[in-house]
């Protein structure tokens, strides 16, 4: 099964104690790398969320976000730091000796200055919360799936009607590929006729001459390997496994390999219809590596 590298889930789950969202997305990446936001009362718990969430992903950068809200209590705590506010006195009662001024100090007054006052968070998660928090990331982990699955089969068959172009123009050099010969046989021949004026000439150095054009043109085994590459993609892409280790990299070689018999083609080429379908060749090949880019 082809799976693509973006996807998204969410799960929720919620009690009379706690409230938990988990949301998962993911985009391309060459390698895999998970980033996990959490509160910091359960951030003890990140290395076990971070290995769950590699049961749903090899490749592809995964963004987790995790909500945790406690409902048995507010869980904060307003705390008030006598030292802090004792300075701010002190400093106030410098200015008023300073420049003679006068001032009513009131509570009020010196609560809204910052630090007088300061909110913590007051409760602790216990460990077994965990176990409540990996269900919902597993929830979320198998939309994720789904959803990268429902992508990845898009792009296979996307892939497979790319794949059916390549092969098309690969068909089409085969065909011609033997008329080349012949038909630069016939305009040697032609030309050697003219030249010596006799239809009487030596048919061995004709041979000769062919025979090293053809070596030099030849992209038979190109052919080959191109038709073998085409195959071996083919194969990957329609394998009915849940295992997809390493896929979208073992693609992208072949596309490379793909992309060096293209080149070679080309280079080889000496007429402008193989040509032609050579510039076309690469073209297709460049689209099915834009879209393995896409396959985990």
């Amino acid at each position: 099964m082809v799976y693509s590298m973006t996807g998204f889930g969410r799960s929720e789950y919620s009690d009379e104690d706690r409230k938990i969202i988990i949301e998962m997305k993911s985009v391309n990446h060459r390698y895999c790398d998970i980033n996990i936001k959490l509160p910091r009362t359960i951030s003890r718990f990140e290395p076990e969320l971070r290995k769950t969430a590699k049961k749903y992903v090899e490749r592809g950068k995964v963004d987790i976000f995790v909500t945790y809200t406690n409902l048995k209590s507010s869980g904060y705590l307003v705390k008030y730091d006598k030292e802090i506010a004792q300075q701010y006195m002190n400093h106030l009662k410098s200015i008023e000796e300073d420049f003679g001024l006068e001032e009513e100090y009131k509570p009020t007054v010196i609560a809204r200055f910052p630090d007088v006052f300061t909110v913590e968070e007051n409760y602790y998660v216990e460990d077994e919360e965990y176990t409540i928090i990996e269900k919902v990331l597993d929830a979320a982990g198998k939309q994720f799936m789904e959803s990268r699955a429902k992508e990845g089969e898009n792009l296979r068959r996307d892939l497979v009607g790319k794949l059916d172009e390549l092969e098309a123009l690969t068909c089409r050099i085969d065909e011609l590929a033997p008329k080349i010969i012949e038909e630069y046989r016939a305009k040697l021949t032609e030309k050697v006729e003219k030249l010596l004026s006799t239809t009487n000439i030596d048919e061995s150095r004709i041979v000769q001459e062919v025979t090293i054009y053809s070596d030099k043109v030849s992209v038979d085994e190109e052919l080959v390997r191109l038709h073998s590459h085409i195959a071996a993609f083919r194969d990957m892409l329609s394998a009915d496994t849940e295992n997809s280790e390493t896929i979208g990299r073992r693609l992208d070689f072949i596309v490379q390999e793909m992309n060096r018999e293209a080149n070679t083609t080309l280079s080889k080429s000496d007429t402008l219809a193989v040509t032609d379908i050579g510039i076309d060749m690469k073209t297709c090949i460049e689209k099915v590596r834009e879209q393995v880019q896409n396959i985990e």
